[in-house]
């Protein structure tokens, strides 16, 4: 519900989840709540907290800005900066009007969120309840603000437009999506904020590692340059009140729909109170607006749970699977594949592909996938990207030959490409060098001995559309893996003009987005996944467009533990690529048996990244039973509710951090995974308590799995016990790296 009262200049958005409470004072617009919901709008009585402080502080410095801007006195982390015509930075935005509009709209160029996909509607669809748009104004510069707010499916969905309404040009500096001001907790006098900060750190091959650490009194800053959301940091931030932990307690969390670079950052501020905010990174771009022109700033996604991290995370999982993958297969399981990377890597030919494909096809797999190696002279990393022609000696008979073998053994057909790469030894690169990003004058740095495309050109994005459009048109290809394998240096365009040089990177963006939307709506039947070396771009951004992200290339059972577990903070199973590799692992060297390394990638997107061929017998006889398995789960695991219920990050002892746990719960089902990372000697039976089912309903273990610990055989259980009580964590044997998954089904009350 969107309620404005123009009149005393208060505006509240509130829902079962949250209330938002902005008001106007002296033309500013102030930010008073963000919380659990409260039927009073009306908060102008706080306005006498914010005092004016001493002369050291200007009047703007204490307030709770909406929308903090630069030069006027405001020295925390601006959400907006421009440059005016006479060359100064002071920005004064007022309160100019504001309307509802009846629907929430789209971002033009931007994915954003919406309604489902029709192929989603019914079940998931929600009311839409509009879209408040309020109106700011610098009357000076001309330079005007329209900030959007949408509540979707229990959260807050936050943009902003900025117009030139000047006759002179204004150069836009830091273009924030959204900030959130909070009261320091616990109350004033009490101490130091005891707030935590909540971010997904790490690198390639350790992905989105939880990091948890107090707030202090620094700022923090997280943030890639990199021209891609990264490894090393999420476009996501949260705010963990005092003992919130996963199933109760504040969060307050921010989330950007954007694959490019970005920064968020928290700061308690000498006034006692929290401000935190994320959007386009202010080091990699400026925006020169001129006269009448339009700036979009990415949207951002506010949520604010009550019931610790879990809830936050079902309200992330809901709106991005419901209301941001607009693909058909969002709302659809997905095939079981295998793909033939770890078992050939660039060693590929059609001989090999097919051995891999009737194998595979004898075990149940529905999907393979053909990765890098297929096409021009790419007999390593170091050509051919660009060149995007069958090679003739790996492929004798096209795509197509090869694409028509595999159906007929009984697997659709999939392709990996790298649309925008180049490579310096390339018939592409040969024709056209001034097609890839770099400044003149200096080296082209290569990485993974490639350069990357210039998709802020017009015409190298019509190039990559027809390229793409021409394979998928040339064989019957239902399954594209679209990766990246390198991020920017030297971002510049040799089309931009000096003073528009540091616009590339976000030109970059919608040149990108521009190219996905016309590649995935032209073939909305194929099933698209995003890669980045792994998950280096695993964003919400990308998700609009492709419905799964490969997670990491990192397909170590134990280490896929922290990284599916960090992942799902914010995005859904459903998002997250897992595929049975080989033992010892490629990347560690670890080995580990077949169940451990299935039941792990059961918590995604199933597939296999192995040869078949070199598995034992009782191996592969075990790889077909998971594959029946997965198809009898898949339903639960890509639209059932994800929670996670022992952290491999926590570690207040050696054993609270030897073991994970998650479960997957529909209203019929309830699938429950543990793990153990190593053995202990004489072991205590360690307990795991489930949440958020009824506790009135009645579950009954599936007495078809033959693993099923004996002490299950019979029960049935209430959701209370299984909460209250737990499950005890019974594994097979005393080994390193085990696993148990227990299904359970609702049963109907005797």
């Amino acid at each position: 519900m969107i309620n404005a009262d123009p009149k005393r200049g208060i505006f509240h958005l509130t829902c079962e989840e949250f209330s938002y409470i902005l008001q106007i004072k002296d033309g500013r617009l102030l930010q008073l709540y963000f919380g659990a919901p409260i039927a009073d709008a009306d908060l102008s009585y706080l306005l006498p907290c914010f005092a004016s402080g001493s002369s050291f502080n200007q009047p703007v410095h204490h307030l709770p800005l909406e929308l903090p801007t630069l030069g006027s006195g405001w020295y925390g982390e601006p959400a907006l900066g421009a440059i005016g015509s006479d060359g100064n930075n002071v920005t004064e935005l007022r309160y100019q009007d504001y309307k509802i509009l009846p629907h929430k709209e789209d971002l033009p160029g931007l994915p954003s969120l919406s309604q489902p996909p029709t192929a989603m509607r019914g079940q998931n669809e929600t009311k839409d309840d509009g879209t408040l748009q309020i109106l700011l104004k610098d009357e000076l510069t001309g330079l005007a603000a329209v900030l959007s707010y949408s509540i979707v499916s229990g959260t807050l969905a936050r943009s902003m437009e900025l117009i030139n309404t000047s006759d002179a040009p204004i150069k836009l500096t830091h273009m924030a999506s959204a900030t959130l001001t909070l009261p320091l907790l616990p109350p004033a006098g009490s101490g130091d904020s005891d707030y935590s900060l909540i971010h997904l750190q790490g690198n390639w091959a350790r992905e989105r590692r939880v990091v948890r650490t107090p707030l202090g009194r620094a700022e923090t800053k997280i943030e890639s340059q990199r021209g891609a959301s990264g490894h090393e940091e999420n476009p996501f931030l949260a705010l963990a009140a005092p003992g919130a932990d996963e199933n109760s307690g504040d969060i307050y969390a921010l989330s950007l729909i954007y694959s490019g670079s970005f920064q968020a950052s928290a700061q308690v501020r000498d006034f006692d109170n929290v401000y935190l905010s994320i959007g386009l990174n202010p080091l990699t771009h400026n925006w020169l607006l001129e006269s009448g022109e339009h700036f979009v700033c990415p949207e951002a996604v506010l949520v604010y749970a009550n019931r610790g991290l879990n809830q936050m995370s079902h309200l992330f999982h809901r709106i991005y699977r419901d209301h941001l993958c607009r693909s058909k297969w969002a709302g659809m399981e997905r095939p079981v594949l295998i793909n033939n990377w770890e078992a050939t890597y660039f060693d590929i030919n059609e001989e090999k592909v097919m051995a891999l494909a009737k194998t595979a096809a004898k075990i149940g797999v529905e999907l393979l996938v053909m990765d890098d190696g297929w096409f021009g002279n790419r007999f390593d990393d170091h050509r051919s990207l660009g060149d995007w022609y069958e090679n003739p000696i790996k492929l004798p008979h096209g795509l197509a030959g090869l694409a028509k073998k595999v159906n007929q053994a009984g697997l659709k057909f999939g392709l990996w490409v790298e649309p925008e790469m180049i490579s310096p030894d390339s018939d592409l690169y040969r024709a056209h060098p001034d097609w890839c990003l770099h400044a003149p004058g200096r080296t082209r740095t290569e990485g993974r001995n490639q350069l990357i495309l210039d998709l802020s050109r017009e015409d190298v994005q019509d190039f990559i559309i027809h390229t793409m459009k021409h394979i998928l048109n040339s064989a019957n290809i239902a399954y594209i893996k679209w990766d990246m394998n390198r991020n920017m240096t030297e971002s510049f365009s040799a089309l931009q003009t000096p003073e528009r040089q540091m616009e590339t990177q976000h030109r970059y963006m919608l040149g990108l987005y521009r190219v996905l939307d016309e590649v995935t709506s032209a073939f909305p039947d194929v099933l698209f996944e995003s890669c980045s070396g792994g998950g280096g771009r695993f964003d919400a951004g990308m998700l609009y467009y492709m419905p799964q992200t490969w997670t990491s290339d990192d397909t170590d059972a134990v280490e896929r533990l922290k990284i599916q577990y960090g992942t799902s903070l914010v995005y859904p199973a459903s998002a997250m690529g897992a595929h049975v590799s080989a033992s010892p692992n490629h990347q560690v060297g670890r080995k580990t048996d077949i169940s451990m390394r299935a039941d792990v990638a059961i918590g995604g997107n199933f597939g296999f990244e192995l040869d078949l061929d070199k598995l034992s017998r009782e191996d592969l006889a075990a790889a077909r039973d998971y594959v029946a398995k997965v198809k009898k789960l898949r339903h639960l695991t890509s639209q059932g509710t994800f929670s996670r219920l022992l952290s491999p990050f926590d570690a207040p002892n050696y054993r609270a951090a030897n073991y994970v746990a998650w479960q997957f719960a529909d209203q019929q089902d309830l699938l429950l995974c543990i793990y153990r990372v190593l053995s202990e000697p004489n072991p205590f039976i360690h307990r795991v308590r489930l949440t958020d089912l009824d506790p009135n309903a009645l579950y009954q273990a599936d007495e078809t799995d033959p693993s099923l610990p004996a002490c299950f055989k019979g029960r049935t259980f209430t959701g209370a016990a299984l909460m209250q009580v737990g499950v005890p964590m019974i594994f097979k044997g005393q080994q390193d790296f085990c696993s148990q998954l227990i299904l359970f089904h609702r049963v109907k009350e005797k």
